[in-house]
């Protein structure tokens, strides 16, 4: 299944409008945006519409430049957007579980007590239907010790996140935040992690 990401796109609608065109060229079956698709929230409703348009699923979790009050707003009134924000969807053999915002813990307590218990278990219930079951994760911040959360030769990624896919093995995790990471790819374990960047790139799964 083919799905196209992208993250940090901060409101550019230059490169909002070539995204458009590969995605209109392509024609994926998901978009995934990880975060900060605007600055602050400034012209979301126009961003998104644009997106709505294509008549594509968009999986969509807020970064630090959005809330979810805001994505859940636009989503309200829109077809093809959704938010995902501590949600997951079963599409057949395929599970999308979003966790958004943040990008500045290195612990993430709430996740690991709610939200990762949530999706293992999610997950465990899938994996007894589909032997098969295809895993996609996505996150705004990064996960701790990998190419993507590399900041002045230091980890700025969160431990949490790190902890969950190192124990799931989704065999997708895409995330953004860190703007020096963007277009960067890494694994943990067996999972592929990629920032797509504003660029945004398209996945196999």
């Amino acid at each position: 299944m083919k799905i196209f990401a992208f993250v940090d796109l901060h409101g550019d609608m230059s490169l909002l409008n070539g995204i458009l065109k590969r995605i209109k060229k392509e024609k994926p079956k998901y978009i995934i945006c990880a975060g900060d698709i605007s600055v602050f929230g400034q012209h979301l409703d126009i961003l998104c519409q644009k997106l709505d348009k294509l008549n594509i699923p968009v999986l969509m979790i807020h970064g630090n430049h959005e809330d979810e009050g805001e994505i859940k707003a636009v989503a309200r009134h829109m077809k093809n957007i959704k938010n995902m924000h501590n949600r997951y969807e079963v599409h057949g053999k395929y599970i999308f579980m979003g966790y958004g915002g943040g990008g500045f813990a290195l612990f993430n307590k709430q996740f690991e007590n709610t939200t990762a218990k949530k999706f293992k278990a999610a997950v465990r219930k899938l994996k007894k239907m589909h032997r098969d079951a295809k895993l996609i994760f996505f996150t705004h911040g990064p996960p701790y010790k990998t190419k993507l959360d590399k900041i002045h030769g230091s980890s700025a990624g969160c431990k949490s996140l790190r902890k969950f896919i190192r124990d799931v093995q989704p065999d997708l995790v895409v995330s953004g935040h860190l703007h020096e990471a963007a277009g960067k790819t890494d694994k943990i374990g067996k999972s592929k992690i990629s920032n797509p960047g504003w660029e945004g790139k398209f996945f196999e799964v």
